[in-house]
């Protein structure tokens, strides 16, 4: 038995993939849940009441969405180019570090659109050098950017610690480590009043729909499809391999900083150590759920956003432990991964 890879790959499968492993998962998964004593469907069906049954559940799960939106997409665009970034959570730090900084008071004396837009642009700017760093070191030496990009993970998030422990503390935390707050004249507005959703969803599709444009109508677009396909093909047809992959380093580093700027911005307005659960290692997942499809990344990251909402109430409910929420997350990860694996190739004997 052998594996061949197909010469026309489906459409229609590629769009069935997705929901394909997400079936595949909930049917996995539903065997935990009976070992653990209770009715499977009973349990979805609680997983789906916390995250939609009310106003306050459906604005939870889409103000969880919208950082998995942005690291998904950071995911999505470097995977594209075969770019493996396993730095999101690092990224999302730095850029939520940035803000906290600089939106303390240094900025308080622009206008509000301004102020944010410098913001942005400063978080994605640090976030983007933290990953072609990286990739530079992987283009000149063939160092290894998985090895690299995850490591700058725990360098980050340790630094984070310093400075909220040291230049950046908030002196009114009561001891609390975390950073100094962002004034409060550039908080994001509130999208649903009396709720935590902010207009930072709506910057995050929009971002995303950029992203698709970017990739679907322009060169850069071609070239990082190209870049990704075959290097070898791509640099005969003239592709610029190493502008192209140092541009894609820059733009998914950045994605994953504005991830950190709305998330400081938005719900938190200052920076901690434990102020992600993991929304860097998690957009991988939604990368891959979306099969590498910016607009399939904001789908995505609402289901895994539902998961993980859903899953708080479902265990209050019925008193399944609330990380099956991470089991459910990893194992739609690897069904996504085989779902491909058999759409992009075929068993021989």
């Amino acid at each position: 038995m052998r594996f061949e890879r197909r010469q026309d790959v489906s459409l229609p499968a590629l769009a069935i993939a997705p929901f394909a492993a997400v079936a595949v998962t909930l049917v996995l998964c539903a065997g935990l849940i009976a070992m653990a004593g209770v009715n499977p469907p009973t349990a979805y069906a609680q997983m789906l009441k916390g995250a939609f049954g009310s106003r306050l559940a459906i604005t939870e799960t889409l103000t969880r969405a919208v950082p998995l939106m942005l690291t998904g997409l950071a995911a999505a665009v470097a995977f594209r180019a075969r770019l493996w970034n396993i730095g999101g959570e690092g990224q999302f730090y730095i850029g939520a570090l940035v803000t906290a900084g600089l939106g303390h008071n240094l900025l308080s004396g622009l206008p509000m659109p301004l102020a944010i837009a410098v913001l942005m642009a400063a978080s994605m700017a640090a976030g983007a050098v933290l990953l072609v760093v990286p990739a530079l070191m992987r283009l000149r030496f063939g160092i290894d950017e998985v090895v690299t990009t995850l490591l700058l993970n725990f360098i980050v998030i340790l630094f984070v610690g310093l400075m909220v422990e040291g230049p950046l503390k908030d002196p009114m935390a009561f001891g609390w480590p975390q950073s100094v707050p962002v004034a409060a004249g550039l908080r994001l507005p509130d999208l649903v009043p009396r709720s935590r959703l902010h207009v930072g969803l709506i910057i995050a599709v929009v971002v995303a729909a950029l992203v698709w444009l970017l990739q679907a109508r322009t060169v850069f677009g071609a070239e990082t499809r190209a870049a990704g396909l075959n290097p070898r093909a791509a640099a005969f047809a003239g592709v610029p391999l190493t502008a192209t992959l140092v541009k894609v380093a820059a733009l998914s580093g950045g994605l994953a900083a504005l991830a950190g700027t709305i998330e400081v911005l938005g719900p938190t307005g200052y920076v901690t150590t434990t102020m992600s659960p993991g929304f860097g290692y998690a957009g991988i997942v939604v990368a891959m759920l979306a099969a590498l499809h910016p607009m399939g990344v904001v789908a995505a990251a609402i289901f895994v956003a539902t998961v993980f909402v859903g899953a708080d109430s479902m265990s209050r409910a019925t008193g399944v432990p609330s990380f099956i929420a991470d089991v459910i997350v990893s194992v739609s990860f690897l069904t996504m991964l085989t779902a491909l694996l058999f759409t992009t190739y075929r068993l021989r004997r």
